[in-house]
């Protein structure tokens, strides 16, 4: 395995005796050199977003905004999925409604609900900044997609959070967004002037649970499980950029 302390060193150097810089993030290592001209704000974002400051104050808060309500996002995933199957298990003589008022009040009664419209909303700033700090650029994007299943465990958990949250977000979006609209209603279609029986929070309501048809049921229960693993894979990456001061995104090595 290739020495990274001894790889940083010869970088250092060979920086020096070029009159370049090389870039070196703690997200994403970029192997390219980067030359001294200036690129505009639209060129760095194409080519090396991860050396963007907007990026990096979108990624400060994802990161630590995760960090705060991952346990409560695993929570609500898993109990969320469960109870799209509720009435099929209230017919065979099974009863969640323990876990009804989990997913609703957090059992706390109103103030439980109130401190779940937070979850809500903390949720959609997780979506809102995942999808900036995504963009890998041009060169990458594609490699964002997919998992390398072949690579180290710490590469594998990067990928899963980059694709799953990639082709998750309008559902997690979605679950967002509606439940919000459940714990505030009135704040809700206020600000956005919908009317409180039309037709789009008649459809916001239903497309929080799926409950159509059997087939949308095992979908959304499927899907519902999309923030648990990315409640898990985010709490590796902090550890892993906290705890064990190693960059969140890891180099690929394919074993």
């Amino acid at each position: 395995m290739v020495d990274e302390t001894r790889g940083l060193r010869t970088d250092a150097r060979l920086a020096r005796q070029t009159g370049i810089q090389i870039g070196l993030t703690g997200e994403r290592p970029v192997n390219s050199v980067i030359g001294t001209r200036k690129m505009t704000a639209r060129q760095l974002w194409r080519d090396h977003p991860e050396k963007s400051r907007l990026r990096g104050a979108f990624f400060q808060i994802h990161f630590w905004v995760g960090a705060i309500v991952g346990a409560y996002i695993f929570m609500m995933s898993v109990s969320g999925s469960v109870i799209v199957f509720r009435n099929e298990l209230l017919n065979q003589g099974v009863s969640v409604e323990w876990m009804v008022d989990l997913h609703t009040n957090l059992l706390g009664g109103t103030t439980g609900r109130f401190v779940n419209g937070i979850g809500a909303l903390s949720l959609v700033v997780l979506c809102v900044t995942g999808a900036v700090i995504w963009w890998p650029g041009v060169k990458f994007w594609r490699r964002s997609l997919a998992v390398e299943w072949r690579a180290s465990f710490a590469r594998i958990n990067w990928d899963l959070h980059s694709a799953l949250g990639f082709w998750g977000f309008a559902f997690v979006t979605l679950w967002g967004v509606s439940g919000i609209y459940f714990v505030y209603p009135d704040q809700f279609t206020g600000a956005l002037s919908l009317d409180p029986a039309g037709w789009a929070t008649f459809w916001l309501a239903q497309l929080h649970f799926g409950r159509f048809s059997w087939l949308t049921e095992v979908m959304w229960a499927v899907t519902g499980l999309v923030p648990a693993v990315l409640a898990f894979t985010g709490v590796f990456i902090c550890c892993r950029r906290v705890v064990f001061q190693k960059p969140s995104n890891p180099k690929v090595i394919v074993n």
